[in-house]
């Protein structure tokens, strides 16, 4: 039976969920789901927002806020089935949060004082929650190079960190020189990570995203690759590694010239 369109757009949303999670006469693949087998899906969901922006689409960008709003009232209705917590809760729980943290909006501080209290407001919360490391809150399930760069600028707010970037570049040559040095796959994977550490370290002390860099690297292979799978044809395969350097450097110049 359909969900009645008189609702107001997010209590139809929810009701949708209720129905979907409701043992009698629900979907078998919502009803089998919990926290952890849907968080792959909620991250999937924030990525396709960001593809969405990217792509300068308003459409596309209503779409996947739909997709990812959908994940919060799915996780919501677990918890209420469980009896932990509602949507409404998780609402009122970041309406109170929003408002703790903008004082010079919603309270009697000022726009410089918020400035100043920002990270004290934030470290309050955390305290509340009981003894924390420098480090908590830092979300496990980030893209490993957001993460390290998270964890760094935390160990650093306390004074564990270099103070100027020839510290960190001394440690990538270092770094390297322990890849080189590995014994076996194992060191070698673990010597390559604390490599990847070092990198992202010194890119925070010059002041850029690694995540972002990368991001943006990524896309420039594509686009230069995609360009040499044309330049060679169907026969790429069975072309030489010098044929396609030339290919891969002529590319290069056109998008230089």
């Amino acid at each position: 039976m359909p969900v009645s369109d008189e609702l107001s757009p997010i209590n139809r949303l929810l009701a949708i969920m209720r129905q979907l999670r409701n043992p009698d006469g629900g979907c078998e693949w919502d009803l089998a789901q919990d926290f952890a087998s849907i968080a792959p899906y909620t991250i999937e969901e924030a990525y396709e927002v960001a593809d969405a922006i990217a792509s300068g689409n308003p459409n596309a960008i209503c779409d996947e806020l739909g997709d990812l709003l959908l994940q919060v009232v799915f996780h919501s209705q677990i918890a209420t089935d469980k009896g932990l917590f509602d949507f409404n809760d998780v609402a009122s729980a970041i309406s109170a949060k929003m408002e703790r943290r903008h004082p010079h909006i919603f309270g009697d501080a000022t726009a410089d004082d918020v400035r100043q209290q920002w990270e004290q407001i934030k470290a309050d919360e955390r305290a509340a929650e009981g003894p924390n490391s420098a480090l908590a809150g830092v979300a496990s399930s980030l893209p490993a190079l957001l993460r390290a760069q998270k964890l760094q600028a935390r160990a650093a707010r306390v004074g564990f960190d270099w103070p100027d970037a020839d510290g960190p570049r001394d440690k990538i040559h270092e770094e390297l020189a322990e890849v080189a040095a590995a014994a076996d796959p194992a060191d070698r994977a673990e010597e390559v990570g604390d490599l990847l550490f070092a990198v992202v370290n010194y890119a925070r002390h010059l002041g850029v995203d690694a995540e972002d860099a990368l991001r943006a690297a990524n896309a420039k292979f594509a686009r230069r690759f995609t360009a040499v799978e044309e330049r060679a044809g169907a026969n790429m395969a069975s072309l030489s590694l010098d044929v396609l350097e030339t290919h891969w450097q002529a590319v290069k110049a056109d998008e230089i010239s």
